[in-house]
């Protein structure tokens, strides 16, 4: 169980990272989304870990993964648009 915590984790960061690194423009608040990673990949981990029970590391991790970037993608700021909208009047 340690293991699985301290891996998802981890792996919860790196996504974070990965995002604010080739997202920079579209998050906020960069301390946000390196928490939010974190502790939603945490929450997923312990989530597959109750329903699955022990003895499931891979699902636990891809559990993880799931609910972490989920979570990130609700952070994430609409891009500007370069043309305008059909039907919008100026």
């Amino acid at each position: 169980m340690v293991w699985e915590a301290l891996g998802s984790v981890i792996v919860g960061l790196a996504i974070a990272l990965a995002a604010t690194h080739r997202l920079p423009d579209r998050f906020s608040s960069r301390s946000l989304t390196l928490a939010t990673g974190p502790a939603a990949a945490l929450l997923g981990a312990f989530l597959a870990h109750s329903i699955l029970g022990p003895g499931h590391p891979v699902q636990t991790l891809l559990a993880a993964v799931g609910l972490s970037a989920a979570m990130l993608s609700l952070l994430v700021r609409p891009g500007r648009r370069l043309v305008p909208a059909r039907g919008v009047a100026r």
